[in-house]
């Protein structure tokens, strides 16, 4: 058994840089490399597309990544461990098998987690929604997926297994992260401080360049170097589940008790009871400490046995946005741009367009904080007009940009740069549904001995 695991995180959503995974994994001096590239949105987006085609659902960068990053990772001895499968890891395992197999990788072992999509048994549910109280059966006929958060025990098992590559569908973030580690130190899926400690470093991780100081730079304030050639962090974790975050030295960014404790605290609603599908965690304990330059020690993370329920998004069509924009310049632009927006406003109610929602904004005047603060500051010399609405279908709001297009000859002097786009809307809500029902598994699909 290591003393220390060394785990680099790869990617910190779906359409992450690559060139830093590559860094990681060629001077990293990695056990793990670990791409988190999934959101509640995307997985759904991933669902429509498996349904359109069979063979697709797993992640649009997923041929690229690998292309990239195997060939070193399989030179260093560096396995990889990612829900870049989304809504079909299955396919994303066999893809992955013919790209090691066309870049000359032969006896690779990659496996495919699966179990997360529960949409049947969510359908034959009398659950509620956790947001609305709303029952999912009335939803019925709109949703798209329904995925639930699994933890670390199908990806420990595959590596177990001896995987050097495992792809997942919906993963708890942490948990890509925790499972390497208690696969490798041994510890219990009861070990309720330790799987803690072990979320911490997960959470710290899993959102790549933010906690090398990518989302925490703010110029004047919070100055960080050569974030062009930002690094992408490495945990070096010991068997206590303390963890020192660092990065390759030569890379940009850096790694400080302000970014860690930033990241810490990121979309952390209670830090006393964070809940994931492995443990109950608490990061009230949490100690953070500057070790040396872009080397920071973390430790205390604690936890609490996990529930019997594990959260499952559940994701329907909530109708069509339709959308247009124009830009106007010069003398006198706010006044155009607001008529503009009158002009608009008019034409909607005219000709009938059926929307639930409309929004009415001058980008770079009001469109973030309203009118009432845009009052205290000297009007800007350029300005857009965006209108957006909501609507039952996408004819309807397909209309919405056709009249912000019409300014071109028929409202103010001077517009330019129209855009407009109709899409589909993808909500999400979210059910606690019991573990029982729930039934994770792993296969190879490619190099079992």
């Amino acid at each position: 058994m290591k003393d220390i695991i060394r785990i680099g995180a790869g990617a910190g959503y779906s359409g992450d840089r690559i060139e830093p995974a590559v860094e990681l994994a060629e001077h990293g001096a990695l056990d793990y490399l670990v791409f988190e590239c999934l959101a509640e949105r995307t997985i759904a987006i991933a669902q429509q597309a498996r349904r359109n085609d069979p063979d697709a659902g797993y992640d649009p960068l997923l041929e690229a990544r690998l292309r990239a990053v195997l060939p070193v990772a399989a030179k260093n001895g560096v396995r990889i461990i990612s829900n870049m499968g989304a809504a079909n890891p299955r396919a994303a395992a066999l893809k992955t098998a013919k790209i090691a197999r066309e870049l000359g990788l032969h006896g690779l072992k990659i496996a495919a987690v699966t179990g997360d999509d529960v949409l049947d048994t969510v359908l034959r549910s009398n659950l509620r929604f956790e947001e609305t109280g709303d029952e999912v059966s009335a939803y019925a006929d709109r949703i798209v997926s329904a995925n639930a958060y699994l933890g670390a025990a199908p990806i420990v098992a595959a590596l177990a297994a001896g995987a050097d590559i495992v792809l997942t569908g919906r993963v708890a973030d942490p948990s890509l992260f925790t499972a390497p580690l208690i696969h490798a130190f041994g510890w219990r899926m009861d070990d309720w401080n330790t799987l803690g400690q072990a979320t911490v470093v997960g959470h710290l991780l899993e959102c790549a360049g933010q906690v090398t100081g990518g989302y925490f730079a703010d110029p004047g304030r919070k100055n960080v170097d050569d974030l062009a050639r930002l690094g992408f962090p490495i945990g070096e974790v010991s068997a206590d589940g303390a963890v020192v975050v660092t990065k390759v030295p030569h890379a940009g960014g850096c790694v400080t008790e302000a970014t860690c404790k930033e990241q810490l605290l990121y979309e952390i609603h209670d830090p006393a009871r964070y809940f994931q599908p492995d443990v109950v965690a608490d990061f009230t304990q949490v100690r953070i400490a500057q070790q040396a330059k872009d080397r920071v020690r973390v430790t205390g993370g604690c936890g609490h046995a996990r529930t019997a329920t594990l959260k499952t998004s559940v994701a329907y069509v909530d109708g069509y946005i339709g959308e247009g924009q124009i830009s106007y310049g010069g003398p006198g632009a706010v006044a155009r741009a607001r008529l503009a927006l009158d002009i608009v406003r008019d034409r909607l109610a005219i000709t009938g367009v059926d929307t639930s929602e409309l929004r009415f904004d001058l980008i770079g005047v009001n469109a973030l904080y309203g009118d009432a603060l845009a009052a205290r500051h000297d009007e800007p010399f350029e300005v857009r007009v965006r209108v957006a609405g909501r609507t039952s279908d996408a004819k309807e709001a397909a209309r919405i940009g056709n009249e912000v297009e019409t300014l071109y000859t028929n409202g103010p002097a001077g517009g330019g740069g129209v855009t407009k786009a109709t899409r589909e809307v993808i909500a999400v809500q979210s059910v606690l549904l019991e573990r029982e029902h729930v039934n994770p598994v792993f296969e190879f699909v490619e190099g079992q001995r």
